[in-house]
């Protein structure tokens, strides 16, 4: 007799269906609430708006109508920045806050300061979104609704839909000004690391007079009232004391000569960065090549920077390294790129020109240009002048070091 068979009832692994998932994720359900909102908001919004400018409009012939129309704006800027928070909640859209406007005493007066807000485009764009937002509110609230209702299946890809129309038009009315209000924060933040780093440089001025030549300069004059002193009784002793003053002469005009020359070397206002930056370079402990390939002398402040930036990446050589040997590149690159013809004439350079800086090291690398290093402090000063600075130390494969700055010629 023959063993019955058993037939197996188990499932293939290939075979068994996904795992449940709910029909509506996290981002679905915030897509849908955004939809939901479009109208009681945009409803408020419309009415507001419209209120603010068919009065502001009516009185503009009265002395009130300007005042009522800047307030207003600055109501509907309000508006603006709670539609981007909105948006930023629930459709993830990251727009920038513009730049608020200036108030009455930085901008001149009452009556600038009035006009200012009169023409506010950061308003006005925020009043256009305000008005066409109504008709778009009941459409995707009524769409929404149905779908939540009916469409529920496909609701993720109606409301994926939909509220990509709102990231377009939050994008492309609520946001800052374009290239002005970035360009306008910028300067902002670059104005406050010039005031610091200047404020930094006064105090280092005034704790190397004060710790160095002053306290020698007070120890020469007591030494020489008492060599003074001693003249008639102990004529030796004050030689003796006279020499040692003049030693201490000598290390106080060393110290102002190292100090004059951390405030702006007499050899870069004479004869220029190529000279400047091998003077720097002979005082590094490990052999350095330097290469200046400028067909005229950048503006002042431009080749200040210059020394200053390759003077403190080298002493970085010196101390941090551990380098064999490192190099110096100084070029200037036209608007499109490449090294310049050296034929421009000294008015400057064509628009867009560039000075570029490379030092490079073949030390144990790892150098990183965050967290408050001295590379970040130098990276700061580069960008508050419209620079770059780009750190290249792979570890143990050496550092390459890049600035770049705006060419200005002299002239």
């Amino acid at each position: 007799m023959t063993a019955p068979i058993q037939v197996s009832h188990q499932v293939p692994d290939n075979d068994r269906p996904p795992p449940v998932r709910p029909a509506l994720g996290a981002v679905a359900w915030k897509e849908t609430v955004h939809l939901l909102s479009n109208l009681p908001l945009a409803l408020v919004g419309f009415v507001y708006t419209v209120t603010m400018v068919a009065t502001a409009g009516g009185l503009s012939v009265t002395a009130i109508g300007l005042p009522l129309l800047a307030a207003g704006l600055l109501v509907s800027r309000q508006l603006g920045r709670l539609e981007r928070a909105r948006a930023r909640a629930l459709l993830g859209v990251r727009v920038e806050e513009p730049s608020p406007l200036p108030g009455p005493r930085r901008a001149g007066g009452f009556f600038p300061w009035l006009w200012a807000g009169v023409k506010d485009p950061v308003a006005w764009r925020t009043v256009l979104y305000e008005l066409v937002r109504l008709p778009w509110g009941v459409l995707t609230f009524a769409v929404a609704l149905a779908g939540l209702l009916v469409l529920w299946p496909v609701l993720p890809y109606v409301t994926r839909w939909l509220t990509n129309v709102d990231r377009l038009m939050v994008r492309g009315l609520l946001s800052p000004s374009d290239e002005l209000e970035r360009r306008i924060a910028e300067l902002e933040s670059d104005r406050g690391v010039v005031v610091d780093t200047a404020a930094a440089d006064l105090r280092r001025i005034e704790r190397d007079l004060h710790d160095g030549a002053q306290a020698r300069l007070v120890a020469l004059a007591m030494g020489l009232g008492l060599a003074k002193e001693k003249l008639l009784e102990d004529p030796e002793g004050a030689a003796a004391m006279v020499d040692e003053a003049h030693g201490e002469v000598k290390l106080a005009l060393q110290e102002l000569r190292d100090l004059a020359r951390g405030i702006h070397p007499a050899v870069l206002t004479d004869r220029g960065l190529d000279a400047a930056l091998s003077s720097v370079a002979s005082r590094c402990v490990v052999p350095v090549k330097v290469a200046v390939d400028l067909p005229e002398r950048p503006a002042a402040a431009i080749e200040g920077i210059a020394y200053f930036t390759v003077s403190e990446l080298l002493q970085n050589v010196s101390k941090h390294a551990g380098a064999r040997g490192a190099s110096v590149e100084v070029w200037r690159t036209a608007a499109a790129g490449g090294r310049a013809a050296g034929g421009v004439g000294a008015a400057g350079a064509a628009a867009g020109a560039r000075l570029l800086i490379r030092v490079s090291d073949d030390g144990r690398g790892g150098a990183d240009a965050v967290g408050g290093s001295g590379l970040a402090g130098l990276a700061e000063r580069l960008r508050a002048v419209d620079g770059v600075f780009v750190v290249d130390s792979p570890e143990g494969e050496g550092t390459v070091v890049t600035a770049e700055l705006p060419w200005r010629g002299r002239g």
